[in-house]
């Protein structure tokens, strides 16, 4: 019994770190494809080549700025951790429809991932954490596609640039004392970012769904002012798993 449950608690890390790919997989994979095909599933008000302009925005949990790559945050919501925030992500754009079930667009936007705690709502606490946590954030630009299964199903996929914030914050020892280390600049500020999600068209032009987000970032160089050492800052690159709502005109 001891063994089979010592197991499982090994499993079950990489089980979170693999979740994100098998949904992935299992949204992108050939029979969820051929249950949709045939049909004019996405916008029959619209004509090939015709468009749209939309406005999305999502909201969810952060993972703490643990996501090394793509797929591999680590999404646990029975568990609390530090560092983990509520983060939010706003765009615009505008989208084609170039087949009966596909949709391909540009969009731009920007994402803040963990800079607010919204359960300091119910205390004299600040919300808006950024002077102390100065999470990641940052304008982004790419580009998006929609595939309609059914036409009340989408499968998304976004990816483009990313130009995160810099990284100028204080460090301190166990005991609260300022290192002087210095940081920030532009190093490692011209990224990336990718996601994928699925969800329902409650109508032609409004769909909700849930959404994973990541946005990549180098931790950036920290200085010595008294040395002149230099090495890596802490990890930047962090994940978004949240609810996401469209409206297109």
């Amino acid at each position: 019994m001891r063994n089979a449950r010592a197991l499982v608690e090994r499993s079950f890390p990489m089980k979170k770190i693999l979740l994100p790919a098998a949904v992935a997989a299992a949204l992108l994979s050939p029979s969820a494809f051929a249950q949709g095909a045939g049909g004019d599933t996405y916008r029959p008000d619209l004509q090939v080549g015709q468009g749209n302009w939309f406005v999305s925005g999502s909201v969810g949990r952060t993972d703490g700025g643990t996501a090394g790559r793509f797929g591999s945050g680590d999404f646990n919501v029975f568990q609390g951790r530090d560092g983990r925030r509520t983060g939010y992500d706003a765009s615009v754009g505008y989208r084609w429809k170039v087949g009966q079930q596909w949709g391909l667009g540009v969009e731009g936007g920007y994402a803040d991932l963990g800079n607010f705690k919204v359960s300091n709502a119910l205390n004299s606490d600040d919300v808006n954490q950024r002077d102390s946590e100065n999470a990641l954030r940052g304008w982004h630009v790419g580009g998006n596609a929609r595939f309609n299964v059914t036409p009340q199903w989408y499968v998304g996929a976004r990816g483009g640039y990313f130009r995160a914030s810099d990284n100028n914050i204080n460090y301190y020892n166990t005991a609260g004392q300022n290192l002087g280390l210095e940081s920030g600049g532009d190093s490692g500020r011209n990224s990336y970012y990718a996601g994928i999600g699925t969800g329902w068209n409650a109508t032609e032009n409004f769909s909700v769904g849930l959404h994973y987000d990541y946005f990549r970032a180098k931790s950036g160089d920290v200085r010595d002012p008294a040395t002149g050492a230099r090495f890596d800052g802490p990890k930047r690159s962090t994940a978004l798993l949240g609810l996401t709502a469209e409206y297109a005109f």
